[in-house]
């Protein structure tokens, strides 16, 4: 008999994560972490045809099903790259067998984490699971013990706490609203409960929970001006983490916070919840665009992409209707794919020039063809060149707001050409001109990079009719 496919996506990796916390060998670590990224991922393939029923606790619906595959086919293909990245690491001597043993163990607990952030149908066990995720990754980026990267964990985690304790706030706010139309107890914090409701529930309580609920959840999608933390976290932790909080973990905040969008549209008298999202957005959007220019740092730049493109996708969300949602969900899956294949390449680039500095990092397609040649291409899909799926859903996004508000389209547009432009002048340092640093020979796997930068390609090619079904139906859940 199948077991139920949402306890397996749940405890797959705890399971995993007790056994790796105890065996002694690196090569048998790594093994385990991707086989168990790999179950994770089938029984998430198998939400595509079995529907548990739903609980007080656990939610499947066409929404989380976008989000907790993605999520465990990105888990996957970073555990593979990690296994490459993280032996050099061993190899060099920045991390010792006892830190490998720590590191697989908190990569399986914050999978379990974020998946049931995706699966709670419990608005209280949702920021329970956002917060074991965010304190994983805490712990992981100052994994090397330096002075720098322990100073970035302590800096994600003050600002991390402050968000989610502002999200903690914002969700016993929605819990004081349901609570006279509901009734107390675990009803009110039950999310169908809460949807089926919400045209009842107190406006003003909503709107003033949403608010901290923005701010809070923000904070952990790396919206400015609540990002500082994520630059650091980047540069200072494991790349494979970098491919983990630009691809995953910033989606996971976003999952909360487009459930909460959600109810509060429901309510006719609470405040258009887009409007906020909009203008933070937008603000991220140009801020990261600017900043840019002043990156010194590989890992850095990247990681004011990521909040470039979280920006995009809130803007998009905030839009809303059914083409501006469908193009923030394929926003969201290209930024995924592309910047985590982008950051599989960056580590491996930093691991053979043996630093993060962009000055010393030049004529890389010449030393290194492969890695030089995949971050061009990664590069291209990010700032949305022809015919990677990037260029397909901002060209969405773009149409959708001109169509409805031009001079959002104009600013939108301003904030692309700006990164467009920073992102170009980096990588042509990067990747061509005289070669910088060594040229050594370097043990990597290519295979992660290039899978997904194939699947984005694909996407701007051609998307599969049913993917677009889908897309489209999730769309019109979100209103």
């Amino acid at each position: 008999m199948m077991p139920d496919p949402v306890s397996a996506i749940l405890l797959t990796p705890l399971f995993a994560a007790a056994i790796l916390a105890i065996l002694p060998g690196y090569r048998i670590g790594a093994v385990l972490n991707v086989l168990a990224c790999l179950a994770a991922l089938l029984f998430a393939l198998t939400l595509l045809w079995m529907r548990p029923v739903t609980g007080s606790y656990l939610l499947v619906d066409d929404l989380n099903i976008v989000f907790v595959l993605l999520n465990c086919f990105v888990g996957l293909t970073t555990s593979a790259f990690s296994a490459s990245y993280i032996g050099h690491e061993i190899h060099s001597g920045r991390l010792t067998r006892t830190n490998i043993r720590f590191y697989h163990a908190m990569y399986q607990v914050m999978m379990f984490g974020m998946n049931l952030a995706l699966l709670a149908n419990n608005i209280g066990l949702m920021w329970v699971a956002v917060e074991l995720a965010t304190l994983t990754t805490v712990v992981m980026v100052g994994l090397y013990r330096t002075a720098e990267a322990l100073e970035a964990a302590w800096k994600y985690f003050i600002l991390g706490s402050v968000g989610i304790a502002l999200a903690l706030f914002g969700t016993i706010l929605v819990y004081l609203a349901a609570r006279p139309v509901v009734g107390e107890g675990l009803d009110a914090m039950v999310w169908t409960y809460l949807l089926r409701s919400a045209p009842q529930f107190d406006p003003s309580l909503l709107n003033i929970a949403f608010v901290f609920l923005l701010l809070g959840y923000g904070t952990k999608v790396g919206l400015a001006p609540l990002h500082a933390w994520l630059p650091d976290a980047h540069a200072e932790g494991p790349t494979p983490i970098s491919a983990v909080l630009s691809g995953l973990l910033l989606n996971v905040a976003l999952y909360a916070l487009l459930r909460f969008k959600v109810l509060l549209a429901a309510n006719p008298h609470a405040i258009a919840p887009g409007r906020l999202m909009i203008a933070l957005g937008l603000l991220s959007l140009i801020f990261a665009a600017f900043m840019l220019y002043r990156r010194r740092d590989i890992k850095r730049l990247f990681a004011y992409s990521s909040i470039e493109h979280m920006g995009i996708i809130v803007f998009a969300f905030g839009m809303g209707g059914p083409l501006g949602n469908f193009a923030g969900l394929l926003q969201m899956t290209m930024h995924s794919l592309t910047k985590s294949a982008i950051f599989f390449s960056v580590g491996h680039v930093a691991q053979v020039k043996g630093t993060q500095k962009i000055a010393e990092m030049g004529g890389l397609t010449e030393s290194h063809p492969i890695l030089g040649w995949g971050l061009v291409a990664g590069v291209a899909a990010i700032v949305g060149l022809p015919p990677f799926g990037v260029f397909t859903s901002e060209f969405l996004v773009v149409s959708s707001t001109f169509a409805r508000e031009p001079v959002l389209a104009l600013l939108l547009v301003f904030g692309l050409l700006l990164a467009f432009g920073a992102l170009l002048l980096r990588l042509g340092s990067i990747a061509f001109g005289p070669v910088k640093g060594p040229v050594g020979r370097l043990h990597a796997s290519y295979v992660p990079m290039f899978a997904h930068l194939s699947l984005v390609l694909l996407a701007g090619i051609w998307l599969p009719p049913p993917l677009v079904a889908w897309f489209q139906n999730v769309a019109g859940l979100l209103r």
